[in-house]
This record gives structure tokens, C-alpha cells and sequence, in this order.
């Protein structure tokens, strides 16, 4: 982890900064709320806050931050959208529902904090999260924190050190010569010789109270400098291919870590499938299994995943078509009952694994406790809503289609990336 660098910018405390300082001095604790605005009416892309990025929600990406930080008496998601409302929820927030005076495109950021605070009285300091910024971590949610709750600041903002050259914007068919902003042409530093600049990375912004009142104005401000792999800031949808790659290499995860996963169960139906059965003339009974999503579990089981195909007993297999997918996949096929969770529960037991260490694939209803509680879950494209809102990923590719393929990638992502902050662990660990 790297250390940020915190420095005062400018500003001066008055009566109600003192005040809250006081409060803060006599022991009473502050309630500090975490607060996403995700407006429904996005005009670059529709309904852009709950798009998939890398098999999760955008907004899902900052809620799992908040939420896993631990520094949040309230986690909420502003909005004025349905839709949205339901993934907030499902990621763990709650909503506050905005005005339509809040809600137009001509309304700004501040207005809606500012009505948030004017309903949440009990609100001390609110650190506002930009729905738009996926690799932001727990970890740069904590240190900023201990900026207003251990040093006295009334404001922090998130920047990136940059280093552009800046010249004067000239309009087009005009005569003036440009100038530079920020550097001597006739003496061009080296990038390593140059400092560069301090700007907003749009990650997260935290105020007091009294600054949210007073409209921004006055107070002590201080910023908490992230590095540019984590300063990722989505507006437009040229944005989305980088950002998914950005975000699969420097974004946060979860507690959990990934390496631990050593089992895979997959629905055969819905999952491995499309779903069809297929019967020929003379009964026999025939589902068609795409060689990418084989290949993807023999890709796991070299890595030591066990993979089991279930199926429930909604999809019973015939006993010919559950020997020919165990011996085309190398996996063992196995028939749930209703009770799926608690029948996953036993063979969990038998393999003396815990729930972090299981990652499932299911596609419907019934999968739904098991998706909850699996250390990795996912669903294919085309799985309902229920099973989408409960999985951790949601892959890009349908059922029957490379979904399997694709889960198991993401395993393996995961897998090779905690392996390599292991072994960064290890040499901090040596060398200091």
C-alpha cells in the first residue's frame, strides 16, 4: 500500500468549525455518512451508474469500498431512479430518494447535498463518492477520514499528480498566438526533474457539516493525493473498454481474498447450458455445451479449483446425459434437492471448506442464498434480475455461450492478482 501525501491548502476556520471541533474534543462521537449521487438521467450514458463494469455494477464498485472501510455510521445512495435504487440496496445502502427540484439537469452536486444534510440532521460530516471512480479502495476512504476526525480538517478533496504541459486555449481562425501556462519551452523539464501538478481526480469529496452550510466556503481544506493507477473517472462511454481493464488490475475486491477458492459448483442448466433440452425422436434426451466454457474449467482444475456440476431437481438429468458431461468435463455431476443451500452446506462440510472459499455459479431463484454467501459468485447475461442483483459478477457472455469460460477467468484474475500482493507483501515485509 502506498502512502499518500496529505498537505493543507488553504482556508480559515470559523465559529462552527470551532464548535464541531469542540464536540469532537469532548468525546462525543460524530456521525459521518458515506453518500453516492446516482441521478437516473444521465445524458453521456443511459443509466450509466448501475452498467456493468467488469461484471459488477459502477456504482457497486464504490458502495463495496464504503462499506468494507468500516468508517461509516450510514452508507446511502442519492437518487431519483427505480432501478437504481434496487442495486443500491442490494449493495448494502440506503437511499434517500431526491426531490425533483434536486433532480434536474441544471441541478448540481452541492444542491443534493445540500438537501441530504438538511434531512439527515443527525449527520455531522459526509464524505461524498463519485459513483464514476471504480478503483477507489477502503484503505484511501480511512486515511482521508483521519484527516477531519484526527487533524482538524474541515474539508479533504482526492487528487493526481500530473504531469501535462498546459498552453492558453486560442479560438479557432483567430490570429493570437498561444503561451504556455506552466512551463518555459525554452527550458522543458525532465519528467523526472518536474514535480508536475495537483488536480482533482473526482474520487471523493468530504466536508463538515458547517461547510456544507456555508456552501463550500471558508473552513481548513487539505487534499489526499491517490496514485494515477487508482484516479480512474468514467464520463463517456469511449471511457468503459480502458476503464473494465483499469479496474480488473487495480480495483478492490472484497475482504476476502480470492486466492482461497478451491471449489467451483456450476448449474449445468442456465449456466454450462443454455437451458434447452433437446429430444430426439426415438426420447433421448440431448444439451448442446460450448468447448470454451470446457476448456475454461479444465483452466480451473490445473489450478487445483475442483469444479462440480450441480443440478437441481427442477433440471433432473437422466443418468446417460450426467456420465457423458462428467466424462466430456472431468467433473463430478451431482442432483440437489430443493434444499440447495443446505445440501451445498453438507458437501461443504465434507470438504471441510468454508463459504469464502467456494465460489458458485447459478442462474435463477433458487440460487439466490447461494450466490449471498459463496466467496465468488456469478450469473450469465441473460439471468434474471433476482439472480443479477445477488451475484458478486455478472458475466458479458449468455448462458451455454463462454459464460462458464468467462467466470472462470475472472477466478483466475483474481487468483494470479492476489498471489502478486502476496509475494509485494512479502518483500515490503523483507525489506523494511
Amino acid at each position: 500500500m502506498a502512502a499518500a501525501n496529505k498537505r493543507t491548502l488553504s482556508g480559515i476556520e470559523d465559529v462552527r468549525d470551532r464548535k464541531a471541533k469542540v464536540i469532537k474534543d469532548s468525546g462525543e462521537k460524530r456521525h459521518i455518512a458515506a453518500l453516492i449521487l446516482a441521478r437516473g438521467g444521465s445524458k453521456g450514458i443511459p443509466l450509466k451508474n448501475i452498467k456493468m463494469l467488469a461484471g459488477v455494477p459502477l456504482i457497486g464498485w464504490v458502495l463495496r469500498a464504503a462499506v468494507d472501510s468500516k468508517q461509516f455510521d450510514s452508507v446511502w445512495v442519492s437518487t431519483d431512479h427505480d432501478d437504481i435504487e434496487k442495486v443500491a440496496k442490494a449493495w448494502g445502502a440506503q437511499v434517500h430518494r431526491r426531490s425533483p427540484e434536486v433532480s434536474k439537469d441544471s441541478s448540481s452536486s452541492l444542491d443534493t447535498i445540500q438537501e441530504f444534510a438538511r434531512l439527515n440532521p443527525e449527520v455531522d460530516v459526509i464524505c461524498h463518492i463519485q459513483a464514476t471512480s471504480p478503483c477507489l479502495h477502503p484503505f484511501h476512504l480511512k486515511e482521508a477520514l483521519e484527516m477531519i476526525t484526527k487533524q482538524g480538517f474541515t474539508s479533504v478533496l482526492s487528487v493526481v499528480r500530473l504531469h501535462h504541459f498546459r498552453w492558453q486555449e486560442v479560438k479557432k481562425g483567430g490570429s493570437v498566438a498561444t503561451q504556455p501556462l506552466n512551463l518555459d519551452p525554452c527550458n522543458r523539464p525532465r519528467r523526472q526533474d518536474w514535480d508536475g501538478e495537483l488536480c482533482e481526480n473526482g474520487s471523493f469529496y468530504i466536508y463538515t457539516r458547517a461547510t456544507i452550510e456555508r456552501g463550500l466556503q471558508g473552513g481548513k481544506w487539505a487534499y489526499y493525493e491517490m496514485l494515477p493507477e487508482y484516479s480512474v473517472d468514467i464520463d463517456v462511454d469511449i471511457d468503459w473498454p480502458v476503464a473494465e481493464q483499469r479496474v480488473l488490475r487495480f480495483g478492490y475486491f472484497g475482504l476476502d481474498k480470492p486466492e482461497v477458492v478451491r471449489l467451483l459448483l456450476c448449474n449445468v442448466s442456465g449456466c454450462l447450458t443454455d437451458g434447452r433440452v433437446l429430444i430426439s425422436v426415438s426420447g433421448e434426451e440431448m444439451v448442446s455445451v460450448n468447448t470454451r466454457d470446457t476448456m475454461g474449467i479444465r483452466m480451473l482444475q490445473r489450478e487445483r479449483v475442483e469444479v462440480i456440476l450441480i443440478s437441481s431437481s427442477e433440471d433432473l438429468l437422466t443418468k446417460a446425459l450426467a456420465d457423458n458431461l462428467s466424462q466430456r468435463t472431468g467433473c463430478e455431476v451431482r442432483q440437489l434437492g430443493k434444499d440447495i443451500q443446505g445440501e451445498v452446506k453438507a458437501m461443504m462440510d465434507d470438504k471441510d471448506l468454508d463459504w469464502k472459499e467456494v465460489a458458485y455459479m447459478g442462474n435463477d431463484a433458487p440460487d439466490v442464498d447461494c450466490l449471498n454467501l459463496a466467496g465468488l459468485s456469478a450469473v450469465p447475461r441473460d439471468a434474471p434480475v433476482v439472480a443479477i442483483n445477488a451475484a458478486k459478477y455478472s458475466c458479458h457472455s449468455a448462458a451455454g455461450l463462454g459464460a462458464v469460460r468467462e467466470f472462470s477467468e475472472h477466478i483466475l484474475l483474481l487468483k494470479k492478482k492476489a498471489k502478486s500482493q502476496m509475494e509485494q507483501d512479502r518483500i515490503h515485509r523483507n525489506t523494511f
